[in-house]
Parts: C-alpha cells; structure tokens; sequence
C-alpha cells in the first residue's frame, strides 16, 4: 500500500500499479490505437492523393496528433483515467492526493508520453517506473498523478479469536490512549494469523507485541497470564469499548424521550423559578413559557411545597428532575439520563 496522503490527513489505502501491468496495459492501448491510425492514415491518404506534398504531409501530421495524442488525452480525461488497456487490467490513473484527475492532468501525460513512450519505444518510461518507489513515469512525475490497482484480489480474512474466558473485564482500568495505529494493526495480524506460525516463532513475536503494549499503557499484564491471551484481552477490551462509545446515548435528552425539565403531560418546558399566571389559558407563565394544561400552574411545583401533580416528576430547586418513585416494573430511571449530583 502507498502512503497517500489526503489534504485531511487521511492516509489512503491505494496499491500502485507495477511496471508488468501497466507495460500490459499500455501494449493494449498501443494496438488499439495504432490499427486506429492505420485506418485513419489510409483513408486520408486515398482522400488528399490529389494534394501536393505540402498538403499531405500537413494532414499526415494532423493524423499523427489528434489519434496519437488526442485522443488517449481525451480518452483518459472523459473516463477519469482509465483507458481500455487499464480498464482490461483493472487500472486507473488518479491524483497524488486519490482524487480523480482532469483534462490539464491528462494532457501533460500524453505530452511526455510522446517523448518517453513513442519517440523511445517506451525506454525512458520503463526505466522510470522501475526506479520510482510508486513506479510513476516522467508524465506522471510532472501531471502530479499515480497509476493504482483497482481490482485487488479479496482473500478470506480471519476473524479475530476472542479474548479467554477468564480474562473478560480484567482490563477495564487499562489506558489504551497512548497506543498507536500501526501497533494495533500488527496485534490484530499476529491474533489472526497466529496458528499459522511457528510455535517458537508465534511466541517471540507474541512477546514482543506484549511488551510494546505494555511499555504504552505502563501496566504488566497479570500474572501467569500468556503473551498470546494478554493480547486477545486487551484487543478484546478496546472493541468492548468502541462499542460502549457507539451506542451510548448523547445529549440532554432523558430516557424518557421529553427534554430535561419537561414534566409528563407539559405543553413546554418550565423554567426554574418561573411563577405561573393563574387562569391563563394553557398554563402560561410571566415570561411566556408554557407549563402544565388546566392552568394556575398545577404542573409545577414552587420549592418547599410537597402538592405534586400525580404522574409529574418531582423537580428540585435548582429545576433538575430527579428520580422519580419506584413501580412494580423497577425503580424509574432519572429524566434526563443521569443521576443527580450528590
């Protein structure tokens, strides 16, 4: 994989395309258009046999451009990088940053195709692609493009082992903050592909891995514990907890569904202190906020009086809810989610 990087910062996983399939797929291109050229030439030759000289060689060199160069440009720019010979192949030619590429990229590549590519029976370009680390040629360099793999082949991916039975929950304290990716992309290989390495080969890098995790977290695993089921228990702990943070509920929305302060059956919400009107129609207070229907503010509770409306939950003088009385399906969970300060 390439190490491209985004203008976010995201690293992109593309394969760049090596010299064998991309020699493959422009020798198909190559013969697509050259028997293209050769009708073309044909026909204007037996069209313009009764020009000068002057004429047919302005016409041969018209030829020459629009159906070798032209057209791979206009090609490549209307499929967004994929000729026929990288369509067979499963190519593509795309941005430094994996964006697609426009008509100013490709015409700098058919540009320098024509110097690297016809003019030297592809010489410069092979020599180039092989001592690019991306396997890039001269066009590319200059369009600021890369030639990438498309269709890569999907093997079966093992699932990784779940932790021992004795170690689930024995790393809830543990600090995984500080560990990196990569580490635990090289954790995840080894727990997926461990039975198929060597004992002693599995066990010193088991090890190794166990000792860069603990050297990050600064907790040794328990003791007795193997390297191998220390691993498993940490990866374990960390999608326990991803798992936690996605389906934990946010905001301050109650369980209840009503937003915090509501009480059941309010056409609003009330606010803390707010004296309500009596006689208003629909309960409303000074400053416009709606409360309970039936007016003369029977859904709220001034502080230090104990008349609460039956069903409502008790507010405290702050204008918190707070947890109201227990049923016979369990004690009734705090409006808002959360329990009241202590």
């Amino acid at each position: 994989m390439s190490g491209v990087v985004t203008g976010d910062a995201v690293v992109l996983g593309l394969q760049p395309a090596r010299l064998p399939s991309r020699a493959l797929a422009l020798l198909l291109d190559l013969v697509v258009v050259w028997a293209a050229y050769l009708l073309i030439g044909v026909g204007l030759a037996v069209a313009t046999a009764s020009l000068d000289e002057a004429a047919q060689t302005a016409v041969s060199l018209a030829c020459f451009l629009l159906v070798l160069v032209g057209a791979p440009i206009a090609v490549e720019t209307l499929s967004h990088g994929r000729s026929l010979g990288k369509l067979a192949c499963g190519l593509r030619v795309v941005r430094d940053d994996g964006g697609p590429i426009r008509f100013r990229h490709a015409l700098v590549r058919g540009a320098m195709g024509v110097v690297e590519i016809l003019m030297t029976f592809g010489a410069v370009a092979c020599i180039a692609s092989l001592v690019s680390a991306r396997g890039r040629r001269v066009g590319d360099v200059f369009a600021g493009t890369l030639v990438v793999r498309e269709r890569l082949p999907t093997g079966r991916t093992a699932a990784v082992p779940p932790p021992p039975p004795w170690l689930v929950g024995r790393f809830t304290e543990l600090d995984l903050s500080a560990v990196p990716d990569s580490l635990w992309l090289e954790i995840r290989q080894y727990l997926t592909r461990m039975r198929q390495l060597d004992p002693a080969v599995g066990q010193r890098l088991a090890e190794r891995l166990a000792d860069e995790l603990v050297a990050r977290t600064g907790t040794p695993p328990p003791p007795g514990v193997p390297a191998a089921g220390y691993l498993a228990g940490v990866v374990g702990e960390r999608r326990a907890r991803d798992a936690r943070r996605a389906f934990t509920a946010t905001g301050p929305v109650g369980v209840t569904g009503r937003p915090a302060g509501a009480l059941p059956g309010s056409a609003g919400v009330v606010a803390p202190g707010a004296a309500a009107v009596p006689g208003s129609p629909g309960g409303t207070d000074a400053a416009g906020t709606g409360v309970a229907p039936g007016g003369g503010g029977s859904g709220f509770t001034a502080p230090g009086r104990s008349d609460v409306a039956p069903g409502a939950v008790p507010a405290d003088p702050a204008g918190a809810p707070v947890a109201g009385p227990a049923s016979a399906d369990g004690p009734a969970a705090p409006a808002t989610g959360f329990a009241p300060p202590a």
